[in-house]
Formats: structure tokens, C-alpha cells, sequence
């Protein structure tokens, strides 16, 4: 076995499955990106590092432990189609499309947004498309998705982007709570948005969503 697969394999078995991640499903699905190839080189050798990766200013990564158990709590099928908010370099929308019937992944630095389509393409991640356009709207022409998952903290749940969850869909998150982020799992069913809370982890905000001025809950 390789460096970079031992060090994927320790994150799996010292990060993820200590803190509750042993579904097969989503064990398979991270074991099978390459992690290290959607941060920047000089820093493939910590790309398993229980650590956010900042890819690009006000961009990461979100730990692996963090990131895995929003995965998990999300329990995609392979049905489902993905909003994927905030992709980055696409490490997320690559997992997900492991998971997931179609990935639409949303990126609105356009820069960042070319880059996640030459590492997806090249690491043959064919059933995820990568969109440029502002993260807080979403994308409603391909919608409603089964799931919306948004990479990176956030103060609020914009109002478009719970309009573009599917019936019997969901979206998951981190929520800023005065300083304190609470993962959370959003559903909608009949026309009514409930909320759970998941656990508590704090991972770099994702900007554009700071105001609170269209605070949801």
C-alpha cells in the first residue's frame, strides 16, 4: 500500500469510524477519492490530517471527521440528485457523486470553478457538473434536489435555497450559533421545513452567508 493510501486509510479507521461513520456506503465512497489531489500540492502530504485545508482564501476543506458524519447523516441514495453549495476544488462533489444518481456543483469563484472541473474530470467523476454562480441563490433551474449540502459555516439558511429542496428532501449544514456551529438536517415534507440538530463542530465560514438579515430559524 502507497503513503498517500495508508494515510487515507488511517483517516478512516482513526478519524471517521471512532466518531460513529461505519456505514459502508459512505466508508466506501471517501475511501475512493483521492483526497490529496483536490487540495494544492504543497499540501497533498496533510491532505488527511484531521484539519480543515484552506484551498483558496475563504475556501476549505472541512475536516474529514466533520465532512464524513454530514455525509452519514445525510444517508444519500443513489436515486438522488445533489446540490452541492460551495465545491471548491470538488473533493465534496466527488464523494457525493460516489453516493449519489447526479451531482450539480456549485462554485462562484469561477477560477476555483475551473479548476474543480479539470480534477473531477480527470479523476473520472462523470455524474458531477460544476456550474459557476453566487452560492446564496442556488441553482433552481436544475432543482428541486433530494439534497442540498452547503460546504462551510454559516449564519443563515437562505430562503431560495429552501425553496429548492425537493419533497421528501433535505439539506444539511453548519449553522453559526453565536459563535458555535451546529450541524444540522433540514427536511421538507407536505410543504413544511423541519430541523434537527446533528453535533457540534466549528469549520470555516463560507462567505457570502454572514447577514442576518434573512435569518430562517
Amino acid at each position: 500500500m502507497s503513503k498517500i493510501a495508508t494515510a487515507r486509510q488511517h483517516m478512516i479507521d482513526s478519524q471517521l469510524r471512532p466518531n460513529e461513520v461505519n456505514n459502508d456506503r459512505v466508508i466506501g465512497a471517501i475511501a475512493a477519492v483521492c483526497r490529496e489531489k483536490f487540495v494544492p500540492k504543497n499540501l497533498s502530504g496533510v491532505a488527511y490530517l484531521d484539519a480543515d485545508i484552506q484551498v483558496a482564501p475563504g475556501r476549505s476543506l472541512m475536516a474529514p471527521m466533520v465532512f464524513a458524519r454530514l455525509i452519514d447523516a445525510a444517508a444519500i441514495k443513489d436515486t438522488d440528485l445533489v446540490l452541492d453549495i460551495g465545491c471548491a476544488t470538488g473533493y465534496s462533489s466527488a464523494v457525493l457523486g460516489q453516493l449519489a444518481e447526479a451531482v450539480v456543483a456549485l462554485e462562484e469563484d469561477a477560477g476555483l470553478a475551473a479548476m474543480a472541473t479539470t480534477i473531477l474530470a480527470a479523476e473520472s467523476c462523470d455524474n458531477v457538473a460544476v456550474v459557476t454562480g453566487p452560492l446564496v441563490e442556488g441553482l433552481a433551474a436544475q432543482g428541486p434536489y433530494d439534497l442540498i449540502f452547503i460546504n462551510g459555516m454559516i449564519d443563515y439558511i437562505p430562503e431560495a435555497l429552501l425553496d429548492q429542496i425537493a419533497e421528501g428532501g433535505r439539506l444539511v449544514c453548519l449553522l453559526n450559533d453565536n459563535g458555535v456551529g451546529r450541524a444540522v438536517y433540514v427536511t421538507y415534507e407536505n410543504g413544511v421545513v423541519g430541523k434537527r440538530q446533528l453535533f457540534d463542530a466549528n469549520i470555516p465560514p463560507l462567505e457570502g452567508f454572514k447577514t442576518r438579515e434573512k435569518f430562517i430559524f
